[in-house]
């Protein structure tokens, strides 16, 4: 599957429906939502619009979380989590861009849980891709993408919001 721009209305659509369902579904009381920066944050503003949410809408910077910067390496422009003083017992949409590993969303449940115990965490993504390495897995995605080897996604944006497939080059 090839995604492109072109997709991206249907995609932000089919994640509306399915961030409404599980609101109805597990009886969300007032959520909030909280985007994971950088692409994550992109998505939950136009949730966030779409869904016509009362309470501010909030962002992470899980970098001091990650696990893996010591292959990664640290992210040269780390932005301030803006998060609400109590999470103890709030209903929260987690969103990001793009699910493959499931590391970004390890790092930002322990940043979470670090400000308090919500009561449950809905996590939203525009894209879930192939490649889970931690038992997770997004409740609501946009679409499943299976890439081949070598392959990443990367989203451009705020406005336009764009997506790429990038092959990365693989040292032998």
């Amino acid at each position: 599957m090839t995604l492109t721009d072109n997709d991206i209305p249907q995609l932000l659509d089919n994640l509306h429906a399915s961030i409404q369902q599980q609101i109805e579904q597990r009886h969300l009381n007032n959520p909030i939502i909280i985007g994971i920066q950088t692409g994550g944050v992109w998505i939950a503003q136009a949730m966030h619009q779409r869904l016509a949410m009362q309470e501010p809408l909030y962002s992470m910077d899980i970098s001091f979380y990650r696990d893996d910067f010591s292959q990664i390496g640290m992210h040269p422009q780390i932005k301030p989590s803006q998060l609400p003083p109590h999470l103890e017992g709030r209903d929260i949409i987690l969103i990001d861009d793009v699910f493959y590993t499931g590391r970004t969303v390890r790092a930002a449940l322990n940043e979470l849980f670090d400000y308090g115990r919500p009561n449950q965490v809905v996590l939203a993504v525009l894209i879930e891709r192939d490649g889970r390495q931690i038992p997770l897995r997004p409740d609501c995605a946009g679409t499943q993408i299976t890439l081949q080897p070598g392959q990443r996604i990367k989203l451009t944006g705020p406005e336009p919001l764009g997506i790429h497939i990038q092959t990365v080059n693989q040292a032998a």
